[in-house]
Formats: C-alpha cells, structure tokens, sequence
C-alpha cells in the first residue's frame, strides 16, 4: 500500500514496565457491567431508538440482569431528557439496578443534567474531558494545566449540584480518549479529579479509562490500565473501569486482558454495536467467561430472543459468523467436522460427563437457547456422513448402519452440488425415502406366507414387469428363505447381507424400520430400507430395496 510512512504509532506506553498481569491465566469472576446501549449504542444508530423503543430496550436490559444501565445523554436533547424522567417518574427502574448519565465538564451542561435526575433513586453521573494529544493540539488547543482545570472545575460543580439535588449519587469520571494521551498525564489528571472528590469505602468513585479509539495492541492496553490501577490515589476506594471500542477489531481482547490488569468493570453494549466498529460486546465477553465456568452474572439462556429484539429495536444486524449470536456460529459444514461433533454428541451421551468438552463446540448450543437440529450440522455439498446421519438421527429417530450412511451421503452431497444449496432435514430425509426405503421397482413385492418344516420354505409373490409370480425357497431363517428365493428364481446373485432393525416413530403410529446391505459379484454393497408395522415385513421391504437398488446399476 502506498502512503505508510505518514502513520505512525499514537498511543503512549507507561513510565515503567506493568506486566504483571500477564502471569494470570484467566479471568476468575465477572466484572461490574455497564450497559452503554442506550447512550453510546443508540447515538450510533441511523434512526435512533425513539421513547417507546428505548423503554422497551431498557427493560430487556434490566431482564438480562445488568444492575448499570447508562440511559443517555439527558442535556443533549429534550428526547434524552424526557426518555430519563419517563423512567424516574413512572417508577421503572427496579430497586437494585442503578442508571447512569453522561456530561460534559462544562457548567449549564453539568446543571443540566442534575436536574434531570431529581428524585433518583441511585445514579451513576458520569463526568468527561477530552485529554489526548490530538484532542488538546487540534481541537481545544490549550495545555496540559487547562485540560486538568477543565475536570476539576466539573469535579467541583459536581458536589455542589448533588448536594443540591434530591437522588442518590455515585460519580465517575473519564480522561476521554485515554489511549492517545500520555500515561502519566491521564494519571495527573484522574488524581486531581480523585483529590476533589475524595472517595470513601461508603462512597466508592468510579474511574473509567476508554479506549475512544484503538491505537495498540492489546496488551499496550492492559499495561497501561495495569499502571493506572497501582497509581491511583484512593485505589481501595475506586472501581476502575474500561471502555473499550473496537477500531483495531481487538475491543474483546482489551476488555479481558484490561480485567486482568486491574479492570473492576466494564462498560459495553450488546453484539458490539456503536460508533465506528463499535464498542465492546458485552455478550461475547460474558460468554467467554462462561465458557470457562465462570458465572457471568448476566442472563443469556435465550439469546436468539435477545437478538430478534435487539435487531428490531436497532434496525442493526447481527453478522452470520458473529461470536454466539450469529447464525452460523455453532454450525458445521464440513464433513469431517459434522463427524467428530456427531460421535463427541454420542460420546457425551453415552459417558455423560461432568463438563462439557465437545469437538469444535465451545459451549453447549442449549445452554443460549440454540438448537442441535439445524444450528449444529447443516448440509451443502461440502458435508459428509457423518452429519447426514446425525440429522436423521436427531429429527427422525433413524440409525443407519455405518455403511449405509456412506452411500446416503454420496446421494446428498451429490444434490446439493447440483441444486447449489443448503439442504434442509425435510429435504436430506425425502433422498433417505426416494432412495431406500420401500423401493418396489423392478422387483415389486407383494406378499409371502412361510410352511414350518425342518428349516424354513417360504412362497412369496411378486410382481415382475406388471406379472404376478410365486417364488418359493429355504433357509435356516425367514429372511434367508426369501433371499434364497429371489436369488434362485429371479437372476440376481448377493452375499454378505448386512441387517439391522429398530423400532421408529412416524407420525402416530409406532413401525419398525429395517436397513440390509447386500454385496454384489464386483464387490458393491447396495442398501435398502424397509418400513412397516410389523418387523419381519419391513425386513422383506428393505431385501427388495437392496436388491432393486442393485439392479438399478
């Protein structure tokens, strides 16, 4: 690519080295979270989530189990403001759970927004200044002291509007664009915010340190989080937070590696959505943990409801390959693939585990409200036997011989390859009928009857090119009396039969449902498939599929 000598690298690394973090192994209990949807999610959206969609959205939040919720921006606009005392007046925020709002630290904006949340019953204010180099050099063009003065004043005005303000209060405060400001002067400022406000165990303040925009890797992130967790003045009496956004595409891995250093809570918004390429998605982060044995403390047994709401409200879409959420997520193509996850399924089934371990499923579909059928294998011309089966399994009750599965594969790959398409159960379970199962031609059967003697005769009817015949034969059993019979009486020749029964459900009645293998003189196993209520019949019916489907070739 032309033109990359005019980027260079933004951010700022610590004064000295903070990897402590990287001797942890994994995240041992959830953060604090903040669901940010309403506030940085909705001044993403293209047409923003107007009163009766953002109380609807709220409610799913609450419903999931997040006790933050940031609601808005209250002094930005009257449809910020009304949505806030909506909430307050009418009583809908439950007892346990705190909202919280953002502002500038610039006065009317700051009075402003007190005002908005007379009567709270508990609120996260959420003050903010920009800090970073491009920000104090471009934009506001002032200097290190002012930008400090800047957050203090806010600082200051913040006791005094609280308390003259009816509500109960817990302050935050952001170096906004933290990644591209100078560690230590982040530190600086954040200090003399916590010098002003003087937290208490009682009355604990909240230090969030955004990633506004992603400027290093991941672990740049953490180590700078790591510096400011050890250097902050009142450390017991802070929760330190993260917001992390996703520009490099990294924010997950900057919100976990972030707790690691020393993040308390996190700060994000369901599947990712806002500004840009988003925030941190809070619903791959609690999943990650899950997936771990760590309780989340969030609630996403349901989560294709979750995301059918979250679509509708947002006008967003949630991407097929989207970690938990998307569509295809848990979902195999490839044969070998769908054949180590269908014998993993029958493993656990049969050993039953105490954790789940299943190959290329890192948590189990049921627990999120996915479904095996249609969410796991799903065939195309890529699939193979395995997953074929395990379809029929599953939706049909239907064990097909290891071999057989072989050859109904081929059938399925074979027209999904020339229809250039997904297939579906119904589908892959009408080729398993048209190919197997009952086949009457050329060889149709019409019924036998047995004479005891010292091995077992059989006569049994069929019809051959429109003309009724008799066949008559023994053998040491009534399936081989039949074989015996068509093999002497009408030209074809097999060995080796291969058979297997059980007993199926289909529809309201209760049949049984037989599989045979036959090998012909080159070599070739043909397979057949018989249904019926009675054993012995569906038997006979899946010998003459056989061997119809032998003379077939």
């Amino acid at each position: 690519m032309k033109n990359v000598e005019k980027y260079a690298r933004g951010y700022f690394m610590p004064p000295r080295q903070s990897l402590k973090w990287t001797q942890k192994e994994y995240i041992t209990e959830a953060p604090i979270w903040c669901s940010v949807d309403l506030r940085d999610g909705n001044q993403a959206l293209i047409v923003p989530m107007n009163l009766e969609e953002k109380l609807e959205y709220f409610q799913m939040l609450v419903d999931i189990g997040f006790k933050e919720i940031e609601v808005g921006f209250p002094a930005a606009s009257e449809t910020e403001f009304t949505f806030l005392r909506t909430l307050i007046e009418q009583n809908l925020i439950p007892d346990d759970v705190t909202i919280q709002v953002l502002t500038q630290s610039r006065e009317h904006i700051i009075r402003k927004t007190f005002e908005s949340l007379k009567g709270a019953k508990s609120a996260v204010v959420h003050l903010y200044n920009s800090t970073s180099l491009a920000q104090r050099e471009q934009v506001f063009r002032k200097s290190k002291q002012e930008i400090v003065d800047i957050a203090v004043a806010g600082a200051k005005l913040f006791q005094e509007c609280a308390a003259e303000t009816e509500g109960n209060f817990q302050f935050q405060y952001s170096p906004e664009s933290f990644t591209g400001t100078e560690v230590e002067f982040a530190l600086e400022i954040c200090n003399a915010v916590l010098d002003v406000w003087r937290p208490t165990p009682d009355n604990k303040v909240i230090i969030n340190l955004p990633s506004t925009v992603q400027m290093s890797m991941p672990h740049v992130y953490a180590s700078q989080i790591e510096y400011m967790s050890e250097n902050l003045h009142y450390r017991e009496n802070v929760i330190l937070s993260l917001h992390p956004h996703n520009d490099r595409g990294t924010g997950v891995s900057d919100a976990e590696f972030g707790i690691l250093a020393g993040g308390q809570r996190v700060e994000g918004t369901l599947f990712g959505n806002g500004e840009r390429t988003g925030n941190v998605d809070i619903v791959t982060l609690a999943l990650n943990l899950y997936s771990h044995g760590v309780d989340p403390k969030l609630n996403f047994h349901n989560l294709p409801e979750i995301l059918k709401v979250y679509e509708r409200l947002t006008r967003m879409r949630v991407g097929e390959r989207h970690p938990y959420g998307g569509e295809l997520v848990f979902t195999a193509f490839s044969g070998s693939h769908q054949d180590a996850i269908a014998k993993g399924m029958k493993w656990r089934e049969d050993q039953n585990p105490p954790h789940w371990s299943v190959p290329y499923l890192p948590i189990d579909p049921l627990d999120i409200g996915r479904e095996y059928e249609g969410d796991i294998i799903r065939i195309n011309s890529q699939s193979g036997k395995g997953g074929v089966a395990y379809i029929l399994q599953q939706k049909y009750g239907l064990d097909l011989p290891q071999g057989m599965r072989e050859s109904l594969g081929y059938r399925v790959k074979d027209v999904s390859d020339k229809l250039q398409k997904e297939l579906v159960a119904d589908e892959i379970f009408a080729i398993f009928q048209e190919s197997f199962v009952n086949v009457n031609e050329p060889i149709s059967f019409v019924r036998y009857r047995f004479e005891e003697s010292d091995d077992y005769r059989t006569i049994v009817k069929v019809r051959i090119d429109g003309v009724e015949q008799s066949l008559e034969g023994n053998g040491n059993g009534r399936l081989d009396a039949i074989s015996n019979a068509l093999q002497a009486n009408a030209g074809i020749s097999f060995s080796n039969l291969i058979y297997k029964e059980h007993a199926l459900e289909i529809g309201s009645g209760s049949q049984a449902i037989s599989y045979i293998g036959i090998t012909d003189a080159n070599g070739t196993v043909h397979w057949g498939s018989g249904v019926d209520a009675d054993i012995m019949t569906s038997s006979v019916k899946a010998l003459f599929s056989a061997v119809n489907n032998m003379k077939r070739t």
